[in-house]
């Protein structure tokens, strides 16, 4: 059983509560995914986050197939960190924590998704070739979007 870790740093000319307001609302996470996927939020984004919370998405993350996603927010502290496992979707797991730090100048953003791909060996096989790819892909969006949202950090 491989399981993958993808990382990712960004800092942002923003306060903390600034950006703590955008990440921490889940409607916002339309604003910062590719188009191409076709991301609708079904139902759960009505409410400030909190832990037990669910979220149901749709995406269309590969040649046009749509996926049911679900994730649970599991733990938040507030200005500091939350965390989303998926409970049904494309990933045989799915675990991606989201820390906050304020520093100089603005907000430093990490994010950590540790997650296992499914099918197996094959599963391992696609990884390099589609699943990875497409990940940095939608990080890399993430991260223009956000620039051109909030300023570039100097």
């Amino acid at each position: 059983m491989k399981i993958y870790t993808k990382k990712s740093l960004q800092n942002l000319p923003i306060s903390l509560n600034e950006a703590w307001d955008f990440l921490s609302d889940p409607k916002n996470l339309k604003l910062i995914t590719p188009e191409y996927m076709g991301f609708i939020i079904e139902s759960g984004a009505d409410r400030p986050m909190f832990p037990g919370q669910i979220i149901q998405y749709i995406v269309t993350p590969v040649l046009g197939i749509k996926t049911k996603w679900v994730t649970e927010i599991t733990h938040v502290q507030d200005k500091r960190y939350f965390v989303d496992e998926q409970r049904f979707g494309p990933y045989s797991l799915w675990h991606h924590k989201h820390f906050l730090k304020e520093i100089p100048g603005g907000v430093e953003m990490e994010d950590i998704i540790d997650y296992k791909v499914p099918m197996g060996f094959i599963g391992q096989l696609v990884h390099p070739l589609i699943v990875k790819p497409k990940l940095d892909e939608i990080f890399e969006y993430r991260r223009k979007k956000l620039i051109e949202l909030f300023g570039e950090f100097k």
